[in-house]
């Protein structure tokens, strides 16, 4: 019969010993929490606004960004200093931009032929703080609203100056009091794939329109779309959601084999 010293013995041989590899990563590891949890409370502030900075970035880049409106072109729907926040999941599970639908896009490509060269770690800086609606986006990011999508014929204007689209004339209520559709006259084919937009503010927009005679036409790709704006989040006194407008709900559908390749 075994005594108790024996299976003590046989206990402790049976279990497997602690290599130094093991030893080192549990140390790291002890050492590592007793730094994120030790040191004060200043350590322990400065630790949890890191991870909040984190988990904002990490927010802004995936689902939702705040974005800082820069101009009057879309007047009076957002003004100059608005926040809006950009749904950045609007459009990655099959749905595809409308007509109507306000978006922020890069215009690299159609609307800025070359990226414009900057410092790295001030386009680092200005990036992060852009993120989080803090600085002015980047030169080549921008908002308008989609008034053609691939297939569509877009033209200005009709007996009455309204736009029409696939021949159907479009009351835009949402544009600036006292301002025309268009001021230039135009009458294009969106490209497959592809999207005409213009601000709210006509008059005060360079968008699709300034863009006709250089490469794209002035069409902004679908897979340079960034998000859908769904939120105006600041100021307080302008907090409300932003909805598609009723303007395109009697366009048709393109002509089978309309736009181009």
């Amino acid at each position: 019969m075994e005594t108790d010293a024996q299976l003590s013995e046989r206990d402790r041989s049976s279990r497997s010993p602690e290599g130094p590899e093991e030893g080192s990563r549990s140390s790291r590891t002890r050492r590592g929490l007793r730094w994120l949890t030790g040191g004060g409370p200043w350590r322990r502030a400065g630790v949890l606004a890191a991870a909040c900075v984190a988990f904002v970035l990490l927010l802004s880049a995936f689902v939702v960004q705040p974005f800082l409106i820069p101009s009057g072109s879309m007047e009076n729907t957002f003004r100059p200093g608005d926040r809006v926040l950009v749904n950045k999941l609007a459009y990655r599970f099959g749905d595809t931009p409308r007509r109507g639908d306000v978006i922020v896009f890069d215009g690299t490509g159609s609307f800025v032929q070359e990226e414009p060269s900057q410092n790295p770690v001030a386009a680092l800086l200005r990036g992060a703080a852009a993120a989080v609606g803090l600085a002015e986006p980047a030169e080549t990011d921008y908002i308008k609203r989609v008034v053609g999508v691939g297939g569509d014929r877009v033209r200005c204007c009709d007996k009455r100056g309204r736009i029409e689209v696939n021949g159907q004339p479009v009351d835009e209520d949402y544009l600036f009091p006292g301002d025309v559709p268009s001021q230039v006259p135009f009458d294009i084919v969106v490209p497959r794939g592809k999207l005409w937009v213009m601000g709210d503010h006509r008059v005060d927009s360079r968008d699709s329109r300034d863009h006709l005679g250089e490469p794209g036409g002035g069409s902004v790709p679908v897979d340079k779309v960034i998000g859908r704006v769904d939120w105006i989040g600041w100021p307080v006194g302008r907090w409300r959601s932003v909805h598609r407008p009723e303007a395109f709900a009697r366009v048709p559908d393109p002509a089978p084999g309309g736009g181009h390749g």
